[in-house]
């Protein structure tokens, strides 16, 4: 049977705040999230922006908001985003020092009815985020190192996908597998076949001459 996922479109392509909006405006009831890219150059060499333009964004569209913090240390950030109109704040595992914090923030998230996702770096075997697993509701692969749009995916993290796949199916947990780097029509179908089940696009969609089509080919539906 044909699998149909979710698509969630980034925003790391677009460099102007309000194109950012207009693109959330175009993507809603298409796209089922709009992936924002929230980076600081702390934890990679690029700086987007913050929760104040989440928060214009979820004024100005009825698209969900998928905030993807690519910062060190963003315990004292959650609440902001959150705030601002987060339903989903995924954390990088390699971005806490301390563990034990990771945890109490993921905890918080889903306390605040936010989707609570942990994401990691190529370089991060799944089984350092296995116990974070658990309580998480999204697990989110990336397949090139962050920071930077258009890359092409590492072909080792298909394998990723489907340890976490197995762990998934194995433990009888529930959380979303999302994927997030070179994402297109080449490699999506593999991705969905893998148990992937939200893809993040950013400029496979953003470029395409035909935006909702390259979607539905993602989806799986056309």
């Amino acid at each position: 049977m044909k699998r149909i996922v979710d698509v969630a479109v980034s925003t790391d392509p677009i460099d102007n705040f309000q194109n950012i909006v207009d693109y959330a405006k175009e993507m809603q009831g298409h796209a089922e999230f709009l992936h924002c890219d929230i980076m600081n150059e702390n934890f990679v060499g690029k700086n987007t922006y913050d929760y104040n333009v989440v928060k214009t964004i979820n004024s100005s569209s009825a698209i969900m908001l998928d905030c993807h913090l690519m910062v060190n240390e963003p315990a004292n950030d959650v609440s902001k985003y959150i705030n601002a109109g987060a339903n989903i704040v995924t954390l990088h595992y390699e971005a806490f020092k301390d563990k034990n914090q990771l945890a109490e923030v993921l905890k918080y998230i889903k306390k605040c009815n936010v989707l609570a996702g942990i994401s990691l770096n190529p370089a991060t075997p799944f089984k350092e985020i296995r116990a974070f697993a658990y309580s998480a509701d999204i697990v989110l692969v990336m397949g090139v190192e962050p920071g930077a749009s258009g890359q092409t995916t590492d072909e080792e993290m298909y394998k990723k996908v489907a340890e976490i796949h197995r762990f998934k199916e194995d433990n009888n947990l529930n959380f979303k597998i999302e994927f997030d780097g070179g994402v297109n029509e080449k490699n999506a179908q593999k991705l969905r076949d893998l148990g992937v089940d939200i893809l993040v696009s950013g400029s496979y969609v953003y470029n395409s001459k035909d935006r909702l089509k390259a979607i539905k080919i993602l989806k799986g539906i056309e």
